[in-house]
């Protein structure tokens, strides 16, 4: 497993700060834990996603916005 995450990290995002490392690592459990030899098709991934997704918000600090407030 450790070379499929590998090999994701090279082919589709090239590079990965250590400070979203769990982010990456996340996304690779998710599809590895849904993938197709499962017999998990396209449309249950979709919607397992959007349910976990549900009551989420997803916001950015704006630029120049110190971090820490």
């Amino acid at each position: 497993m450790a070379g499929q995450f590998s090999r994701r990290m090279v082919g589709v995002y090239q590079h990965c700060g250590e400070a979203h490392l769990h982010r990456y690592l996340a996304e690779f459990d998710f599809r590895y834990n849904r993938r197709a030899a499962l017999n998990i098709s396209d449309t249950e991934r979709s919607e397992d996603l959007l349910r976990m997704a549900r009551d989420k918000r997803l916001t950015y600090r704006r630029i120049g916005e110190a971090s820490h407030t």
